[in-house]
């Protein structure tokens, strides 16, 4: 594992964080490597941009059949 030291958090911030890792019963360390776990998870634009891209267009749905399965949902 990695260990990470961030300088220069304001006192502000470094107080809310405590505050929510004893609200969730957490060690300040367990919250936030929690909070950028999460964090690292979510996929950037760019991603998801890429990831857009790269889908088979030919499979794209159609208007009609966009139409057909709402009216098949309407019964």
């Amino acid at each position: 594992m990695t260990t990470l030291y961030i300088r220069d958090v304001p006192e502000a911030v470094a107080d809310i964080l405590k505050e929510r890792a004893a609200a969730q019963g957490q060690s300040l360390s367990a919250y936030v490597n929690a909070q950028l776990a999460q964090l690292a998870a979510r996929p950037t634009n760019e991603e998801i941009v890429a990831r857009l891209r790269s889908r088979d267009r030919d499979e794209s749905l159609t208007t009609a059949r966009i139409i057909a399965e709402l009216e098949a949902a309407r019964r």
